[in-house]
């Protein structure tokens, strides 16, 4: 070991001491620094991305002399791309930005992100990475290499249906926004991407921030934010056509256009998708079809844009998973789904749903120093599920029992759709003033949900009339918050963050399925500071940040009498972090605690309607290291790799089970007390990692990997309740092919799970005591072996 570390010790140094280097120094048209601008060099299919610091410098080192092709970009300015050329020793360069005559930047993204200053723990995510990775698989699936991400699907193969999770956060944690606009489900609080098939088509750039994050719009953030932004600008026409086919008779096809700029003034962009899938699991099919089109107009001082974006998705329920006692039989793809019904599973047991999302902005210049953006939006969503359920009561259903032939009968085999109709809508707005040393933002916005929930029998056996409606219930949903930040830089290398935010929210719910007559009106308020430093220097970055946040229960937690209620949750949130960019090689380092108060958790109670609902837990807390890194070794080999370490922890909670007599009766709940449990769904090591290979220019190869620890599916640490660990290993080929026939094309093709692990990404527990035994009930979502996905993407 020790002849291997001096080994290895002495070919690094070798390869960083023949290093070569180029200073370049980046001036606006004023002869002023301009920091935070996009570098990009590249030779021989390989690129490096460097970020100007506050004093406009970018030091490239990549290891080699020879010609390189530099791009230099930044929203507002005009793109440079020359030639340089790199000999031995340093050498040096200043370029010049000139400003666009047009308004582009998006300020309604701008006002929620974090930028490179701002001390908040985050991952961008460019377009060109988005589209090596969009073969049809969901948006979650094309995250799942980012630090502390772990994703799941219904049908086990990323179409239809999927979820994830940021540090153990489940997605109704997650703030989630398009555009700067709220995305989450106003009730649930959850984000279902299935309802904008293809949206990373779209895609112009993701950031996520792990942790409470800076202030943005919607849902409380109380782990992550993934702000999404599609609206991009593209000064020249083009199309392009993207169509990939896989395993599980997968299809997606989707095709872009843009008009480019016309009369120096006006674009329109537009894209149509379609995805299909059998799925892995059985019967978990995919029919998803989307629209994507905007128009804009830009001149140099202001920008008017509409977006229209709209899915429609048919999948086959498959949310169920699979029984433990089936899997432990080897059948990995029982879908329990539409087995009431007699003889073959019920063929329309699916979920159907559209959504449609109409989004208007105006971004005006004020001034030299300030900008102002205003975003109105209107969010529609219709749709049902339909489902075969058998031996169902008539008194469940406000019906009473069916005599016939002088026999009377209790209950029937039906067929139901439950609806959900929906109206989301408000403005969101941002005020911003930018120096060179201050840049200060106030922004908020106000969002109304109107809900109706309502359940048709739309077949029976006997003694219901068709279409015959049983519940009917509203919902309206009222969010106002306002915020103000401030950056501020102290010298050329510290800068001090300031935020403060205050959230007003009011529930207003008429009644649940379960219990129709139950009114719950309930209103928070929040006040949420969030504060920081950080240092820049040279490649370095370092800073520090302490941030507050509060969060409102979800429609179900309200489901019990006024003694009961929920209260809010509190989350305190620390980041420290450090990190290294240079042209061959980049690191970092988080620490991070986040202890909560009253967090809301599953402990099996029922409360005093009967419903189960989660409990607020005064203590619990997440304390975590997040590594992450990559280095360029030669021309034809980069390396990147992360990996998260935590500890998640309950310090005391009791936990509730059913115990039934022999005749199923309900006799009442067994409780147990625990302290310092696992957080359930919250491993405590993850880790991803890419080796990327161009052996050849316009080829590029890449072993995608990721390892998740053992989760558990309760808040009980019990070994019996828990998922496995797993490792996956995916692989990517990707062939580029310029001006033949067409301006170019991609030909990409990946395998996933290339070594056909058997695991489960996902699962619940219902534990019970039956007749004095202790039994788990556990539903496990088991996830595709080895399977494939081709794609051919041209561009015009």
């Amino acid at each position: 070991m020790k002849h291997f570390l001096g080994t290895l010790t002495a070919v690094l140094a070798a390869v960083f001491t023949q290093a070569q280097t180029l200073n370049l120094k980046v001036n606006s048209q004023q002869h002023q620094p301009l920091a935070g601008i996009n570098a990009t060099f590249s030779k021989e299919g390989k690129k490096w991305t460097i970020i100007s610091n506050n004093s406009g410098d970018i030091v490239f080192t990549p290891g080699e002399t020879g010609n390189y092709d530099l791009t230099l970009e930044a929203v507002g300015k005009k793109t440079v791309k020359q030639s340089v050329t790199l000999q031995q020793g340093a050498s040096s360069l200043t370029l010049t930005l000139e400003e666009l005559d047009y308004m582009l930047a998006p300020l309604e993204v701008r006002a929620i992100r974090a930028s490179d200053k701002a001390p908040f723990t985050k991952t961008n995510i460019d377009k060109a990475d988005i589209a090596k990775q969009n073969l049809g698989q969901d948006l979650p699936f094309l995250l799942n290499q980012t630090p502390s991400v772990i994703v799941n699907s219904d049908a086990g193969n990323g179409v239809g249906y999927t979820a994830m999770r940021i540090r153990g956060t489940d997605g109704s944690r997650i703030n989630v926004t398009l555009n700067g606009i709220p995305y989450n489900d106003a009730e649930s609080q959850g984000s279902f991407f299935v309802d904008l098939p293809d949206l990373a088509s779209s895609a112009s750039s993701i950031q996520i921030q792990r942790g409470v994050g800076t202030s943005t719009n919607g849902a409380g953030a109380f782990g992550a934010t993934l702000n999404i932004a599609t609206n991009e600008f593209s000064e020249k026409p083009y199309a392009e056509s993207n169509n990939s086919f896989g395993s599980f008779n997968t299809w997606k096809n989707t095709i872009k256009a843009g008009t480019g700029l016309i009369n120096d003034h006006f674009t329109v962009d537009a894209r149509i998708s379609r995805l299909q899938s059998d799925g892995y699991i059985d019967r978990a099919s995919s029919d998803l079809k989307a629209l994507y089109l905007t128009g804009a107009y830009v001149s140099k001082n202001t920008s008017v844009r509409f977006n229209l974006i709209t899915g429609k998705e048919k999948t086959y329920q498959a949310w169920y998973g699979v029984p433990d006692y089936i899997l432990a039989t080897g059948n990995r793809t029982y879908n329990p789904a539409g087995l009431d019904k007699p003889g073959t599973p019920y063929d329309n047991q699916t979920d159907n749903y559209q959504q449609d999302h109409y989004q208007l902005f105006v971004n005006q210049a004020l001034g030299n120093d300030w900008t102002l953006n205003i975003a109105s939006f209107l969010t529609r969503g219709k749709g049902y599920y339909e489902e075969y359920v058998a031996n169902q009561f008539y008194a469940d259903y406000g019906l009473p029992n069916v005599v016939l032939n002088g026999t009377s009968y209790d209950s029937t085999d039906l067929v139901r759709d439950l609806w959900l109709n929906n109206y989301f809508y408000g403005q969101t707005f941002s005020l911003q003033y930018k120096q060179p040393s201050n840049e200060i933002t106030f922004g908020g916005s106000w969002t109304i949900y109107d809900g109706k929930h309502y359940g048709n029998i739309i077949w029976a056996n006997m003694g219901i009339p068709k279409d015959y409606q049983y519940y009917y219930l509203t919902a309206r949903k009222t969010d106002m918050n306002a915020y103000a930040k401030w950056l501020h830089q102290l010298n050329r290398n510290w800068s001090l963050f300031g935020d403060l935010q205050y959230r007003h929210v009011q529930y207003n719910i008429d009644g649940f399925e379960s219990n129709p007559g139950l009114f719950i009106k309930r209103n928070f308020n929040f006040i949420n500071p969030k504060a920081g430093i950080s240092y820049n220097r040279n490649g370095w970055n370092a800073y520090f940040s302490y941030a507050l946040a509060n969060k409102e229960p979800n429609r179900t937690d309200f489901e019990a009498q006024q003694v009961q209620q929920p209260k809010k949750e509190t989350l305190h949130d620390f980041e420290l972090g450090v990190e290294r960019k240079q042209g061959r090689y980049n690191w970092g380092a988080t620490v991070y605690y986040m202890l909560y108060k009253d967090q809301l958790v599953l402990t099996g109670a029922r409360n005093d309607v009967g419903a189960y609902t989660r409990i607020n837990t005064p203590n619990s807390y997440r304390l975590g290291l997040e590594l992450q890194g990559g280095v360029v070794l030669n021309k034809w080999l980069n390396i990147q790799a992360n990996t998260t370490i935590s500890r998640n922890k309950i310090k005391a909670f009791t936990s509730y089970i059913d115990e039934y007599d022999g005749n199923g009766k309900l006799l009442g709940q067994q409780a147990t007390a625990y302290s310092n449990t696992d957080i359930s769904f919250s491993p405590a090591i993850i880790v991803g990692g890419s080796i990327n290979l161009t052996p050849v220019k316009n080829l590029e190869l890449s072993l995608l990997s990721k390892y998740v620890g053992k989760q558990y599916l309760d808040n009980t640490q019990d070994n019996e309740r828990k998922l496995n660990d797993y490792y996956v290993q995916d692989a990517r080929v990707i062939w580029t092919v310029k001006h033949f026939l067409f301006n170019e094309w991609n030909f990409t093709g990946q395998v996933n799970n290339l070594f056909n692990r058997k695991y489960e990404a996902n699962g619940a527990n219902y534990p019970g005591i039956y007749d004095g035994t202790p039994t788990n009930y556990i539903y496990y979502s088991t996830m595709a072996g080895t399977n494939f996905m081709l794609g051919v993407n041209i561009k015009l």
